[in-house]
């Protein structure tokens, strides 16, 4: 039967992966969503699953797997470059960006099998990201006093 071709190499580790791989994309992403920066919830969990995906079929079908990860890599460059805004001589989206550019290393860890760093690199941008709230208590409010 043509429909179930490919089925035989059916792996239930595989979506275990992926789901794991949206899920960790989530935590991050939905950090950035409450945050109301221009890549959220979705964005993110995308971007780690596509690089969760990319890994496990360069694992299961290329001899040179480390040239998928490169290319993850170059990739989400692009993506991120995309989330970055300049106004009026400020930038803007830089640290979605650098979310951008961990949640793909985190679907690569997964996609690789390494759900230890993905783990524990997701919960370490977590509290990365919540740094700004103590940047902001203390960095002086009015800039007029530091010249």
């Amino acid at each position: 039967m043509v429909f179930l071709e490919g089925f035989e190499s059916f792996n239930l580790e595989h979506i275990i992966q992926l789901l794991l791989a949206i899920a960790l994309g989530g935590v991050i992403g939905f950090e950035r969503e409450i945050k109301h920066r221009p890549a959220g919830l979705r964005t993110h969990m995308l971007v780690s699953l596509g690089a969760a995906i990319f890994t496990i079929i360069s694992i299961s079908f290329s001899t040179d797997q480390a040239r998928i990860a490169a290319a993850i890599v170059t990739g989400i460059g692009f993506l991120g470059a995309g989330s970055i805004i300049s106004t009026r001589g400020q930038m803007h989206g830089i640290t979605t960006a650098a979310t951008l550019w961990i949640v793909a290393s985190i679907g690569l860890c997964v996609g690789v099998g390494q759900y230890w760093i993905a783990i524990i690199g997701t919960i370490l941008v977590f509290v990365v990201l919540q740094i700004k709230k103590v940047e902001e208590k203390i960095t002086p409010k009015d800039n007029s006093d530091v010249f």
